[in-house]
């Protein structure tokens, strides 16, 4: 078959499986979903469950435990060791992927959402560009950390307050991204022709205009989802995001710090764990783009 008879997705598809980063940070990606989704059945324990007499015990500690349905004693092993009130860390770490996919995913998915609908009223309706610019403009020139910061600080600790104050500093990105898609697919002679054939806006939008916009914003999404895993990881280090008691990597590493130099395990591990997915994430980010972007797509 020609290359000429191949249709454009699986053009897209056959460069996206010959790309190195696709492969790898995919899989990587992958690994952690599944992680995440087979907590159970990975051979942990109830994450918060609290035994004074085994806190910050290495890795590989074995002990014995009285079960509560039959009553007799049962080995168990704290893989990755214990925390300070001896908790599994290996548990906490396998839930704590949960709340990072949840962060990372519905981040993405509010911002781009309503990043885009901004940034298209933006790049087509001219009188609205300069007063929408200025404000994303005023957004951005705050650090994303302190305006988080700011945002968490107004709600109550949780995970919606944690998810809205991650997604105010991610809709000016998206928005001008959006923006600069708009404004140059405005000028194309084939929205003009459609503009001239009577076309209503709505449907000019939906037809010509959005269409172009998925793939840069897939691309994007993949940032965003990297960008709020590490925000959310910060906020609750500093004791800002989640709730304690709830499995998170930033919590784990929080409440491991004060004993970091006896007990590196309760922040080592769960910063591997992060590094890895965040690093996953960006890999699969960067080969989307070299896939999808036609200025990257030759190079493949």
């Amino acid at each position: 078959m020609s290359a000429a008879a191949i249709s454009p997705a699986r053009q897209t598809l056959r460069r996206m499986f010959q790309n190195s980063s696709v492969l790898v940070g995919g899989a990587l990606v992958l690994i952690v979903v599944l992680m995440a989704l087979l907590a159970p059945a990975l051979g942990t324990r109830d994450p918060s469950a609290i035994s004074p007499k085994d806190r910050n015990q290495p890795p590989g500690y074995e002990t014995t435990v009285r079960d509560r349905e039959t009553g007799q004693k049962v080995a168990v092993e704290y893989k990755l060791g214990s925390d300070t009130l001896g908790r599994d860390v290996y548990s906490r770490i396998i839930y704590g992927a949960r709340i990072s996919l949840i962060v990372g995913l519905s981040v993405a998915t509010i911002a781009i959402v309503i990043g885009m609908a901004i940034g298209v009223l933006a790049g087509y309706v001219r009188w609205l560009d300069g007063i929408i610019m200025r404000v994303m403009d005023g957004l951005m020139a705050i650090p994303a950390i302190l305006l988080a910061i700011a945002v968490v600080s107004l709600f109550s600790a949780g995970l919606l307050s944690v998810i809205i104050a991650i997604v105010v500093p991610e809709v000016p990105r998206v928005v001008r991204l959006v923006r600069s898609i708009v404004l140059s697919i405005r000028e194309e002679p084939y929205v003009e022709a459609a503009i001239t054939a009577g076309t209503r806006t709505p449907t000019l939008l939906v037809r010509h205009v959005l269409p172009n916009t998925i793939a840069p914003l897939i691309v994007q999404g993949t940032f965003i989802v990297a960008s709020a895993i590490i925000v959310e990881a910060i906020l609750s280090f500093l004791g800002i995001g989640i709730p304690p008691e709830i499995p998170t990597w930033g919590n784990i590493m929080a409440e491991g710090r004060a004993v970091f130099q006896l007990y590196p395990h309760n922040i080592l591990y769960p910063g591997i764990i992060l590094a890895i997915t965040v690093l996953a994430v960006n890999m699969l980010g960067d080969g989307l783009r070299d896939t999808l972007d036609p200025r990257f797509a030759k190079r493949v």
